[in-house]
């Protein structure tokens, strides 16, 4: 059978949480953001990421004061970590933040569920780092069958791209545990714990996890990138609320160059970078991330300034087929033009409009 190319999709568990907020609620505007649009101040930026691997241009540009240098004197950065999506998207939706690194499940929640009003993507951020790590000896999909599968989320991305892989296979797997493979939905953070007591037979995850489970003695089965044409897959990109862009198109653009620089310091100073984000994650955690599993984790990752469009749009359609969502418009998600105006200006390729 030709293996068709996995695509990412929308998290329904995020659109449970997004279903309370309300289209007014997106435009709402916080204090800061109020006064610097009354012109009393310096305009204030809400930046939002998660202190992992897969935002590391997040995490080094913060750590390293790119953000802070690109955006200058007259804008001033405040940053809000998250740990998971939903609750990045509802600070959102509530004003609260300005702009985030985030997956795209919920980019696609927070678009759809606004009707295509709240955000838009400006830059992409990395491609691939997922995964699906079993026990050794289970050496092929078919082995897979009565087994036990852990995915973070019912619906999340990594869940449905699990859910997909498996029917394409002419496997089963129901929401509700059961078919020809059993997909548990646990936290990322207990998968090594079940992995190592037998509760699960293996995990499709992000990293660090796939790293922490094969240190575990797990095998990878299934690299994510090996499903996706030329290997490339959006897993994390930054997404402005489209009110902050009309309200103050000139910080946005200044941010996006801050996203390019950070890119570029992570791409050509991995040594460093690494080091970085161990140190900002323990300032942030109270326990700085192994630096030897960062380093084991880089390879699995492609740190781009490309949002790699086609990987997002296309996964509604693996959300459909798996029976997870209903298929939306995305039309207008995209907002290229200041990541292009700064690529050009860099004499780097432009990435092209969806």
């Amino acid at each position: 059978m030709r293996r068709l190319p996995l695509r990412r999709t929308v998290t329904l568990a995020a659109l449970a949480v997004l279903g309370a907020a309300t289209l007014g609620a997106t435009a709402a505007c916080g204090e800061d953001d109020g006064a610097a649009a009354g012109g009393s101040g310096p305009v204030t930026l809400r930046l939002g990421y998660f202190p992992n691997i897969t935002h590391a241009p997040a995490v080094v540009g913060v750590e390293k004061g790119i953000f802070a240098e690109k955006l200058g004197g007259d804008v001033k950065l405040e940053t809000k970590t998250f740990n998971a999506g939903p609750a990045a998207i509802e600070a959102i939706f509530s004003g609260a933040l300005d702009a985030t690194y985030i997956g795209p499940n919920p980019t696609v929640n927070a678009f759809s569920k606004s009707k295509g009003e709240a955000v838009r993507v400006v830059s992409g951020a990395a491609s691939g780092g997922v995964a699906l790590v079993v026990k050794p000896e289970i050496t092929s999909v078919e082995q897979l069958k009565g087994k036990k599968i852990a995915t973070p989320q019912l619906g999340n991305t990594q869940d449905v791209a699990l859910r997909y892989w498996l029917r394409e296979k002419g496997l089963t797997a129901t929401k509700e545990g059961g078919g020809d493979v059993k997909v548990v939905p646990q936290e990322n953070a207990q998968t090594v714990e079940t992995f190592n007591s037998g509760t699960i037979d293996g995990a499709w995850v992000p990293e660090p996890f796939v790293s922490r489970l094969v240190n575990a003695g797990g095998k990878v089965l299934v690299d994510e990138r090996d499903l996706w044409p030329d290997k490339k897959f959006v897993i994390t990109n930054l997404i402005v609320s489209t009110k902050f862009l009309k309200a103050h198109p000139d910080v946005v653009k200044k941010l996006v160059e801050g996203q390019v620089a950070a890119n570029e310091f992570v791409n050509t100073k991995p040594d460093e970078s690494q080091q970085a984000i161990s140190d900002h994650i323990g300032k942030i955690t109270g326990k700085p991330l192994d630096v030897k599993l960062i380093k084991q984790a880089w390879p699995t990752l492609q740190f781009t300034n490309d949002p790699i469009a086609s990987s997002l749009k296309a996964g509604l359609d693996h959300a459909v087929a798996v029976e997870l969502t209903q298929p939306v418009s995305l039309d207008g998600l995209y907002d290229l033009k200041y990541l292009n105006e700064v690529l050009k200006t860099q004499g780097k390729p432009e990435v092209t409009q969806p």
